[in-house]
């Protein structure tokens, strides 16, 4: 015997499928705006946070020059001792520099591990993205299909009303048919059987 589908809610598949829309039209977008999120770091590391620290270890670099020249010109100069402003500027100048060196270092690192940490990622939302934009927008076209298909065949075979008349072939309250009733009738009046009740 074939199988046969049990199907107990066609309006339970329509909520499923106007969910199941619902959710595409948000996951998709989302997966596109993670993927561009991705673009932008990968960028920011590798033009913009670069290029900054690098510029700023330049700068500082040159002030540490100036602050150390300042220091060692008082110290030749037998007119007056080094201040301790020239003192402070030099300690500032060197930890500002010690700052954008560790900054530019971490930028480096990340510039080479970047890749690395992400790409895995990456692939794995693609493919979701690829079922979500393939596999799932295919499902949703099956469950109209099935959803129409269904109230189709309801139309097709509605249900029994109460107190509709029987089909023909049915039988009756005697469980016999309409026909054989009819056979019996005639077959009584053939054989002077007892007449109806009252007169014509």
């Amino acid at each position: 015997m074939p199988d046969r589908a049990h199907v107990t809610s066609v309006e339970a598949l329509e909520s499923f499928r106007s969910s199941l829309i619902i959710y595409l039209s948000k996951a998709r977008p989302t997966l596109e705006e993670v993927n561009a999120s991705v673009q932008r770091t990968r960028g920011w590391l590798e033009g913009e946070r670069r290029t900054y620290w690098e510029n700023e270890f330049r700068r500082r670099s040159r002030a540490l020059e100036e602050a150390q020249a300042a220091v060692f010109s008082s110290r030749l100069s037998k007119l007056r001792e080094v201040s301790a402003a020239e003192q402070m500027a030099v300690r500032r100048a060197k930890r500002d520099l010690d700052e954008a060196e560790a900054k530019l270092r971490v930028v480096k690192q990340w510039n080479r591990v970047f890749d690395n940490r992400v790409d895995p990622l990456v692939k794995q939302m693609e493919k979701l993205h690829t079922v979500l934009a393939n596999d799932m927008v295919k499902a949703v076209a099956y469950l109209k299909q099935a959803i129409d298909t269904l109230h189709n065949y309801a139309g097709v075979i509605p249900a029994p009303e109460a107190g509709a008349a029987p089909a023909e072939g049915s039988t009756t309250k005697d469980n016999q048919s309409p026909i054989a009733n009819d056979q019996e009738g005639a077959a009584a009046a053939e054989s002077g059987g007892p007449e109806p009740e009252g007169q014509p």
